[in-house]
């Protein structure tokens, strides 16, 4: 397996399996525009994330949390910001994981327990043993079928999942 270091982010959010960058990389706008409606919260004004009730099927673009072409929120990442400054590429580095930006600040529920289960297994393992299992866990027990990070049912058979 190829290993693109723009798709490991360092909080432990494989983008690989991030629908953001399947979406974008795919050109899928059906997807692109459920992840509008996920975000804006269903509820106009009442986004998910700060600023997302101007989102739209444009802003779902990303091509991995390191490269130049990063999904909006994933921007302002302080995760990104703290190992940059701390000289890490990852928290798996850090002794003070897990801090404040992930139990305290960080966002997104799944994203968080995601984060806690996937950090330690990048420490012990380390880089391509790390990506290696995050691939094989996005993919669908019953069918194979690659699915994304916090999907609950598979777009092809339609099995329910709990991967995260």
């Amino acid at each position: 397996m190829k290993i693109n270091p723009s798709l490991v982010g360092p909080c432990g959010l494989y983008c690989g399996v991030c629908a953001i960058y399947i979406a974008d990389r795919d050109n899928n706008l059906k997807l692109k525009e459920k992840l509008v409606n996920l975000y804006k919260g269903g509820t106009p004004g009442k986004g998910t994330l700060p600023g997302s009730e101007n989102l739209t099927t444009a802003d779902i673009k990303c091509s991995g949390c390191l490269s130049d072409n990063v999904f909006m929120y994933c921007k302002q990442c302080y995760i990104k910001d703290c190992t940059k400054e701390k000289g890490y590429t990852g928290c798996h580095q850090c002794n003070e994981f897990p801090c404040h930006y992930i139990t305290e600040d960080f966002p997104m529920a799944v994203g968080k327990k995601v984060i806690l289960r996937a950090i330690p297994h990048w420490k012990e393992f380390g880089t391509e043993k790390f990506i290696e299992d995050e691939e094989a866990r996005y993919s669908c027990p019953e069918c194979g079928n690659k699915v994304f990070r916090g999907v609950i049912k598979c777009n092809k058979c339609r099995t329910k999942l709990n991967l995260d």
